[in-house]
């Protein structure tokens, strides 16, 4: 009777611990869309840093300068989640921008003054704009919650930028001479 008794909970822990490891090991509910959108949205948070640092460095105007250093600042704040949540989730990530957002910039880059200006801006419009329609696919279509939220908590900031990129485009506009776009 009393080796019945040590018996049992040794199987019980034996059963528990297996158990709790296969939980552990157990695969997060996450799904192609949520692998992509982690992937392109950690692509596009290193291309907009390396945008954001370009505009710092070569824009003519000073709108243009400032709205650079937001986009650096909030895009790396924006990736340690992503990077965070990633890595929780067993997603890996690239180490750089895609081949086709490092060549964009690049031809970008390759200007200089308005003309510099007015391709950044345009090229940054149309970035945020895909980068908000990119969140309500993953809203629609991803599965992982964590994933979900980051899509929830990205949105603000996208429209924040995507809000001051069409300011500082549309005040180029009205300004005529040295204009930004």
């Amino acid at each position: 009777m009393v080796r019945r008794l040590i018996i049992l909970p040794a199987i019980a822990a034996a059963t528990f611990s297996t158990a709790a490891a296969g939980f552990a090991a157990a695969p997060p509910n996450v799904n192609e869309q949520d692998r992509g959108f982690l992937t392109a949205l950690h692509e596009g948070n290193l291309a907009e840093i390396q945008a954001g640092k370009a505009a710092k460095r070569q824009a003519s105007h000073e709108e243009v300068r400032e709205v650079g250093k937001m986009l650096v600042y909030d895009h790396k704040k924006l990736d340690k989640e992503v990077t965070q949540v990633a890595g929780d989730l067993g997603v890996d990530l690239p180490s750089s921008p895609s081949a086709k957002q490092q060549a964009e910039l690049e031809q970008i880059t390759a200007k200089s003054g308005t003309e510099f200006d007015r391709a950044w801006l345009e090229a940054e419009v149309a970035e945020h704009r895909a980068d908000l329609a990119a969140g309500a696919k993953q809203l629609s279509e991803g599965s992982s919650e964590e994933v979900k939220q980051l899509a929830r908590d990205a949105e603000p900031v996208v429209q924040e930028h995507l809000d001051e990129l069409e300011e500082v485009q549309n005040e180029g506009k009205t300004q005529g001479g040295g204009d930004t776009t």
